[in-house]
């Protein structure tokens, strides 16, 4: 059997525990990693370099979960990106030559830099880059990498953040790394994070543009896209800004008008502006660079490049839309108040639109912490939302935002809800809220669980006041040593 094959067959074989990989996030918590620098595709997402990323753009902790033991194991071909077990990431394995966002880098030397929501013990890090002539209009698969890293960095056991250090936050170390000599332009690479104690690896793809000495100096270096995803109205206007040194640059940026249904199609409007940028600049052109070296605009995604003696560092698009003032969006009958049982509940109300939108709805707690979220399509009608929340009592601001079919932020509303336990016992504090001035009798909620703790009398009460992520043994309800400190009521 040639290796090919082989590998073909550690790929099928691998399915079944992709299938079980949902089993896996009752192993971990929700919450994760992500590269941060260079930044993961979701990550980047967040940062808005690129767009319609799917569920991805909030949660780049969580994408590209799956077995451990790439290339073996780990995501299918063409799911590399997503991690392929939730369909909810899927717009992240779409794979282009101009789709995604290139991050310039200028040195060989890359210190690959982490941002851990749960840093867990660690089995190792490792770094996998495209072939020198990989096809980047192709499904990313492992045809398209290097199979042996170039770069590997032992974990240890240990927590991602070392030992005795809380678990969330940054990575205290960066991993120094040294790309191959020969790769330059356009490639991926694929960072996988291993995990010690479950059969779960996270794998990140950063796109990259590989400007470094030792490859052929770019004429053209790449400093940005014109990636359009929606399509827009007659009226709208479109500004690629040219940034130099953290200032724009009015000298080299360029706009347009959108004077027809036709132009404001997507590949249209895109073009357009390519075409501006060409006619108008002599140091920056946009299109799209064939074998050549000639830089055609194109109906589609286009590049953005200019000459070194710019000094431009990246271009970021402005839209400027026609407002749409007969538009409106009412939310009726909303509740006040609504009961938690077992800290759960729904939160329902009606919307009510003169337009077919695509409405999400989100509720926030005091915190900030999104602790429910739903989206649906609407009609031009009246149409119930029902929004499954899991939260602790207190004071909720829900959030519902319409777009329309061009993606524009139409209309959003927000407003204020309670939500309190129903039946419930009462409580002082959410825990560990002003945890300084627990004494016995204090009663608490554990939001972790939405139950309620009475803090021991003494001897004991003093260790109802120990509490941080490093001693959590006394947690109410969580903690190795609870009952030493609680009473469950």
């Amino acid at each position: 059997m040639n290796k090919r094959k082989s590998l073909r067959r550690f790929v099928a074989s691998s399915a079944w525990l992709l299938v079980a990989g949902a089993g896996m996030h009752a192993q971990l918590a929700s919450a994760h990693g992500y590269t941060s620098a260079p930044p993961s595709r979701a990550y980047a997402c967040r940062l808005g370099a690129n767009t319609a990323c799917g569920q991805a753009t909030y949660e780049p902790q969580s994408v590209g979960e799956a077995p451990k033991g790439f290339p073996q194991f780990g995501p299918l071909d063409g799911k590399i990106a997503s991690g392929g077990v939730r369909p909810d990431f899927a717009p992240l394995d779409e794979q282009s030559a101009n789709r995604w966002n290139l991050t310039v880098l200028k040195q060989r030397e890359v210190e690959f830099d982490w941002f851990y929501t749960e840093g867990h013990p660690t089995t190792g890090w490792q770094y996998f880059v495209t072939k020198t002539g990989w096809n980047p209009n192709a499904p990313l698969g492992r045809d398209a990498f290097e199979l042996t890293p170039f770069c590997t960095v032992d974990g240890q056991g240990k927590p991602a953040r070392g030992e005795g250090q809380p678990t969330n936050g940054p990575a205290l170390e960066k991993h120094q790394c040294l790309l191959p000599a020969d790769r330059s332009g356009h490639h991926i690479i694929l960072g996988a994070w291993t995990i010690a104690d479950t059969g779960a690896a996270f794998y990140d793809v950063m796109d990259v543009d590989i400007q470094a000495e030792g490859g052929p100096a770019p004429e053209w270096p790449l400093v940005g896209a014109i990636n359009p995803h929606r399509d827009l109205q007659v009226g709208d206007k479109v500004k690629a800004r040219a940034f130099v040194a953290g200032s724009e640059s009015p000298q080299y940026s360029a706009s347009i008008t959108i004077e027809n249904t036709d132009e404001g199609l997507a590949p249209n409007w895109s073009y357009k502006l390519a075409r501006r940028i060409n006619e108008t600049l002599t140091l920056v052109q946009s299109g799209q660079l064939d074998n050549d070296g000639n830089i055609k605009p194109v109906q589609g995604a286009n590049n953005i490049y200019a000459k070194p003696e710019t000094g431009i560092s990246s271009y970021q698009l402005d839209f400027e839309g026609v407002p749409i003032d007969d538009s409106y969006m009412h939310l009726h009958d909303l509740k006040p108040e609504y009961s938690l049982t077992d800290g759960k509940t729904t939160v329902d109300f009606t919307v009510m639109t003169n337009r077919k939108l695509q409405v999400s709805t989100r509720l926030f707690d005091s915190a900030n912490q999104q602790v429910g979220f739903v989206r649906q399509e609407v009609d031009a009608t009246t149409s119930p939302v029902a929004l499954s929340v899991t939260s602790a009592e207190g004071e909720h601001l829900l959030k519902v935002v319409g777009v329309n079919k061009t993606g524009r932020i139409l209309l959003q509303e927000e407003r204020t809800v309670q939500l309190k336990a129903a039946g419930g016992e009462g409580y002082d504090f959410e825990f560990p809220q002003s945890i300084a001035s627990y004494q016995a009798g204090t009663r608490v909620l554990q939001p972790k669980t939405g139950e309620v703790f009475e803090c021991k009398p003494f001897p004991f009460e003093g260790w109802c006041k120990i509490y941080s992520e490093s001693a959590s043994q006394y947690e109410p309800g969580v903690g190795s040593n609870w009952q030493d400190a609680w009473i469950k009521r």
